[in-house]
Parts: structure tokens; C-alpha cells; sequence
């Protein structure tokens, strides 16, 4: 697929188009991705929205939004890196990895002290790495999604995958919990590293909190909150082609 970026014709027809317009949202937790496309859908009556990297009901934080033939340039947003801050529970197992799941109490024979956490990370968590997904999850299987295979009861052969991890800061630390901010590329799953943190660790780990702060350069303080979705609030906070394709390239 050509890449957006490089694509004069496509870009003309964005800037020509006045139903074609980017927002930044802040989804709340509880809502799922496409539930943000039908509220702009309901509220702008443009039958063509999308979005950029899907979050979780029990994940928060940042949505591209596109409308329109806008929606045809989402494509440029998939390589860009993106920043989390996570909060993991020690003590505790998922098949999920996180409290969507079936948890199970683990038992924890030694806390973990700041020192070893930060070790662990640094030792195994960054740089590129090789990451498993989550069985359930949307990795495709024989074409087929992991999380259909994995609520059959099927048994699933997940291959790593190569990821990169840029950086991961401790922002605090209380046992059972541990809150991280996680600068990582595409692909990624804070689900996985919370699982694999527990492992390392021998205390088990699951993901109990979310949110999704920057997608390259585009930050959450910039984006509309959910709740405040209105004809008024998406007029005003729209981005243009111009300003995305700077912002993409890291241009101020």
C-alpha cells in the first residue's frame, strides 16, 4: 500500500473535502473504540468515520479520529510510536492478563524491591525484544481472531513477535502496585508486559489500569473528552491535513 504521506493525490483530496477533518479524543474507560465512531457519526451525520489504533473498554486515553476521505490517510498513524502509563497488581494472575479475565491469587514468597523491578526492566523489557501477544486478543490465527480460538477452548500456539520498547519510566511504586509509563512501538502489548514483568518478578502480575497519552507527537492534553463531544467542540478542535503531516514528521 503506498504510503500515505507520499500521496499528492490523496492529500489534495482530504484538503479538498470539507467533510474531512482529524480530531483527537480522550475515550473514557468503560466505552469501546467503535462506540466514540457512532457518537461522531450521530453527532456530524458523516456516514465515514474512523480511527487509528483500537483501545480497550478498560483502557482510556487517546483516539485519532478521521473522517470522511480522512479516514483513507489513518494508514500514516500505524508506525508511529505511542507512550502508556500502566498500572500492574502483583500477586495476581489472568488468562487475559488483565481484570477482564479469570484471576487467580498468586503467592508471593519475597516483595520486590524498586531496585529489582527497575533491573528486571532494564535487563529485559528494553530495546527491541521478542513479545508473545495475549491468547485473547485480536492476533490472527490461521486467519481466524486468537480470542474466538481461545474462548472455544482451543488450545493456541502464539508465535513472539518482535516489538521495541523505547523506554520505561517507574512513576510509583506501593506493593501490590506498580504504575509505569511505557514509550513502545506498534504492536505492543502492556497486557503481555505486565504478565511477563509478574514472571520475571515470580509474583505474578496482571493490568488493572490504561491509558494511552501520546501517539507520536499527537498528546492527550490537545484531545476532547468524550463527554464533551458536541458539533461545537468537534468544529473547533478539528485538525487539518497540513498541521497532521506535520505533526506526523515531528515538524513544530
Amino acid at each position: 500500500m503506498k504510503n500515505p504521506l507520499l500521496n499528492i493525490k490523496l492529500i489534495n483530496k482530504i484538503s479538498n473535502d470539507k467533510n474531512a477533518k482529524f480530531i483527537l479524543v480522550h475515550k473514557e474507560l468503560g466505552k469501546s473504540s467503535f462506540f466514540v465512531i457512532k457518537q461522531i457519526k450521530s453527532i456530524t451525520s458523516i456516514k465515514k468515520v474512523g480511527f487509528s489504533g483500537t483501545l480497550d473498554p478498560m483502557a482510556s486515553g487517546l483516539l485519532i479520529i478521521a473522517t470522511s476521505s480522512a479516514t483513507k490517510f489513518l494508514d500514516a498513524f500505524h508506525f508511529l510510536d505511542k507512550i502508556y502509563t500502566a498500572k500492574i497488581e502483583f500477586g495476581k494472575i489472568s488468562n487475559t492478563y488483565d481484570t477482564e479475565g479469570n484471576i487467580k491469587i498468586t503467592k508471593v514468597y519475597k516483595k520486590p524491591t524498586i531496585n529489582e523491578i527497575k533491573n528486571i526492566i532494564d535487563k529485559k523489557f528494553i530495546g527491541e525484544i521478542l513479545q508473545t501477544p495475549p491468547m485473547f486478543s485480536a492476533k490472527k490465527i490461521n486467519g481466524k481472531n486468537a480470542y474466538e480460538l481461545a474462548r472455544k477452548g482451543e488450545k493456541l500456539k502464539i508465535k513472539p513477535v518482535k516489538i521495541k520498547v523505547n523506554n520505561i519510566k517507574i512513576k510509583k511504586y506501593d506493593f501490590p502496585f506498580l504504575e509505569l509509563e511505557i514509550n513502545c512501538s506498534k504492536g505492543t502489548y502492556i497486557r503481555s508486559i505486565a504478565n511477563d514483568l509478574g514472571k520475571k518478578l515470580k509474583t505474578g502480575g496482571v493490568l488493572v489500569e490504561l491509558q494511552r497519552t501520546k501517539i507520536g507527537q499527537f498528546d492527550i492534553k490537545d484531545a476532547v473528552k468524550q463527554s464533551d463531544l458536541s458539533k461545537e467542540t468537534l468544529e473547533k478542535n478539528k485538525l487539518n491535513i497540513k498541521y497532521v503531516i506535520k505533526k506526523i514528521k515531528g515538524e513544530n
